[in-house]
């Protein structure tokens, strides 16, 4: 996303705000912002890095992108990701996640992996990347106003936020926006397309392993990509394609 999350907080005082990840309506987004292991371990990162590389290109291995032997494991990046979770609500203001909530979240994205068969790294990673994981991130609006993104995926139109819950955030409103945001939010009426969707567009233009992750990423940010095309060329977020490999790296900014 081209826009620090300090900015969009701003930015959401104003209404102007977000639009939505999915291909089916077009409305650019503005946030922020292989292991499938199942362990809960929420242990202390070692000098995790903090610098994240600019990819540019296709998001193939041949354009430098990093291939998924190279991505950390699950625990790892929740492990180097700790400090931000716990913290990453100051920003807009709200009470930051409890030791509870962090726990639920991780909870939560597994669960979700297992019953969507999307690699719970890529899920974290995109939380990582739309709300750095603030269970209370304010839900934002499109430009046009048709368009609702609410939750720690700043989904398309889902049912479940906690942008103005009161502590703790429901364990089941955590799990919700989780769903939304990986499998899509099609069945609710203006919904859209969730990672679960993005992936498979991405394996229908017969783009595989890390690459169609990466380009599944620009989708689901900018609702739309031409095979081939560097993945920040005319993107809602240039970046953020590389912020989501970088953040699947290990990578914790």
């Amino acid at each position: 996303m081209s826009f620090s999350l300090a900015t969009i907080a701003l930015l959401s005082l104003a209404s102007t705000t977000l639009g939505a990840p999915a291909a089916l309506v077009f409305h650019p987004r503005a946030v922020n912002g292989t292991s499938n292991s199942t362990s809960t371990s929420t242990g202390t990162a070692k000098a995790a890095a903090t610098t994240p590389t600019e990819f540019k290109g296709d998001g193939s291995a041949g354009a430098g992108w990093p291939t998924i032997d190279k991505w950390a494991t699950y625990d790892t990046i929740l492990a180097n990701n700790q400090q931000i979770l716990s913290s990453s609500c100051t920003q807009f203001q709200k009470d930051n996640n409890t030791p509870d909530e962090i726990k639920q979240i991780d909870s939560s994205v597994q669960s979700v992996a297992k019953s969507t068969g999307v690699d719970p790294r890529f899920i974290l990673a995109v939380i990582m990347q739309e709300s750095k994981g603030c269970v209370r991130v304010h839900d934002t609006i499109s430009p046009d106003g048709t368009v609702r993104n609410p939750g720690l995926m700043q989904d398309h139109n889902g049912a479940n936020s906690c942008a103005d819950t009161a502590v703790p955030c429901p364990a089941n409103t955590i799990t919700g926006m989780i769903m939304d945001g990986t499998n899509g939010t099609i069945g609710i009426t203006g919904g859209g397309d969730g990672l679960k969707q993005t992936l498979a567009q991405a394996a229908n233009d017969k783009l595989v392993d890390a690459q169609a992750t990466y380009v599944a990423a620009r989708i689901y940010n900018s609702g739309s990509y031409t095979v081939g095309q560097d993945l920040g060329a005319g993107a809602a977020t240039a970046s953020y394609a590389s912020d989501v490999a970088n953040r699947l790296l290990g990578v914790a900014f």
